[in-house]
């Protein structure tokens, strides 16, 4: 879905800029940053107007990792051995919105293409998720629909400040464990509403705003759209929180788990498909249900949403760098805090991994599955790319659904009726890497294993790295 009001030919395009002299343009690396430039109107006219509309962006955003490290192991798309040369950069006017907080300039975002094929570059999560969403249209004729929450801290630090402090000790905005409060929003009330209105100026839709448990943890859902929108949405979120926190000296992180001792923060998804008429094919007729469900759990979605699920919960375990892409997103998934450890799922149960929402607590229009494993520190576009793509095997398969709800099991016998999901990113990456994963059959060679090299190159940092529990814990007594 295009931005509000967005061009759709170069006299619209034109018309739209007839103002500004200059534009911003952004894509979206594996480590979900955001890596672009300021770019003088006239050349970027010039190069929307050309047979391509991209221009040449270095390869090396996918030569290296988050912090601009190039990878030990050479990987695919950008390596000594082809000079770290250009890929190209599509740009995508659709998505024209004009940022809010840095005076009204016009942002796009691209695509990054792979200069030899023409075709999206394997590793760009936006290309990723545009496969994924011709494969649901060319295969169902149906259109992906999502949501995203995340939960998140807020400190009261400047990027100075936590470098001086060594990421020690840092002060959280406010103090104490404060879910839904109405009164901790008034801390920083400027930087809240600052926020909320923002967005809604950016194109970005909050449903709703509020304090979660936790010293400092806000809470933001986006509003539901298509999924590649909602996809950029989330990315746009993130950066407009970060660059408003500045202003107040603010800083919000998504690390998953920034606090021993506290709960971690999520990264919610929520997907459902539509038809060429906008029906939710999830959902039944209202007052409708299935005669041949078999669970209870099941009996107000359609057999389509159930070989949805079965694909997602057979290939969950294969695609976790895509859900949980980082080091310290699965100090988050422990037991007993309330986060999804398990291959499971059931309705309206906020212990699986996989949430069903439909009828009697939703309306069939709302009828949906939540995706629950995710942290906020997940790439959004390989999220929905991972999860849209296995729903999609799975319908086409007609998977049946053999694990069983968990209404079904009683909670204290979760972890053995259940199968566990991979404990460390270094796990989670064999697994997806492996031959025969769902991960590669769904999402390709490529693609798996240049993220794999990623992820590998992330876990040996790690590894190699002395630790303050190290010092801790050996320093005297070994």
């Amino acid at each position: 879905m295009a931005t509000e009001n967005a061009p759709t030919t170069i006299e619209e395009l034109e018309a739209a800029l007839k103002d500004d002299y200059k534009v911003k343009l952004a894509g979206i690396d594996v480590d979900n940053v955001l890596r672009g430039k300021i770019m003088q109107k006239e050349k970027f006219l010039s190069c929307v107007k050309s047979s391509s509309r991209s221009f040449g962006f270095c390869s090396v955003v996918f030569g290296w990792d988050i912090h601009d490290q190039t990878y030990t192991k050479e990987l695919s798309i950008s390596n000594l051995s082809n000079g770290y040369r250009d890929i190209e950069a599509r740009i995508d006017i659709s998505t024209l919105r004009r940022i809010p907080y840095e005076g009204n300039i016009p942002l796009f975002l691209v695509t990054f293409i792979d200069p030899e094929t023409g075709k999206g570059l394997h590793a760009c999560p936006r290309a990723l998720l545009q496969k994924v969403i011709g494969q649901l249209s060319d295969e169902l004729s149906v259109k992906p629909y999502s949501g995203a929450e995340f939960e998140f801290f807020q400190f009261k630090e400047t990027p100075a400040s936590v470098h001086d402090k060594g990421f020690r000790n840092l002060q959280t905005l406010t103090p104490g464990m404060h879910g839904y409060s109405m009164l901790r929003t008034q801390v920083s009330g400027p930087y809240f509403h600052d926020v909320y209105d923002t967005c809604r100026d950016f194109g970005i839709p909050l449903e709703g705003w509020h304090t979660e448990t936790g010293p400092g943890v806000y809470e933001a859902a986006l509003a539901y759209t298509d999924s590649l929108r909602m996809a950029d949405n989330a990315i746009l979120f993130k950066m407009t929180c970060k660059a408003l926190g500045y202003k107040y000296d603010i800083m919000p992180t998504f690390m998953a788990k920034p606090h021993n001792g506290l709960p971690g923060c999520s990264g919610h998804i929520h997907v459902s498909l539509q038809d060429s008429n906008g029906r939710n094919i999830f959902a039944l007729e209202e007052g409708k249900t299935r005669d041949d469900a078999k669970w209870a759990d099941l009996k107000y979605v359609s057999k389509e949403c159930e070989w949805f699920l079965a694909g997602v919960l057979a290939g969950l375990p294969d695609i976790m760098p895509c859900l949980v892409p980082t080091i310290n997103g699965y100090k988050r998934l422990v037991e007993n805090f309330w986060a999804p450890v398990n291959v499971s799922w059931g309705y309206e149960s906020r212990l699986a991994s996989v949430r069903l929402i439909s009828p009697p607590l939703a309306s069939p229009k709302a009828t949906r599955l939540e995706i629950r494993v995710p942290g906020a520190d997940m790439n959004v576009h390989y999220a929905f790319a991972a999860i849209f793509a296995l729903g999609l095997h799975g319908i086409k398969n007609k998977m049946e659904l053999t694990i069983q709800p968990t209404s079904q099991v009683k909670p204290e016998n979760h972890a053995t009726a259940f199968d566990r999901l991979p404990r460390d990113l270094n796990e989670a990456t064999q697994r997806f890497k492996a031959p025969n994963s769902l991960a590669r059959q769904t999402l390709g060679d490529a693609f798996v294993d240049h993220f794999a090299g990623t992820r590998e190159h992330e876990w040996m940092l790690y590894s190699q790295t002395v630790s303050d529990w190290e010092l801790a814990r050996y320093f005297e007594l070994v």
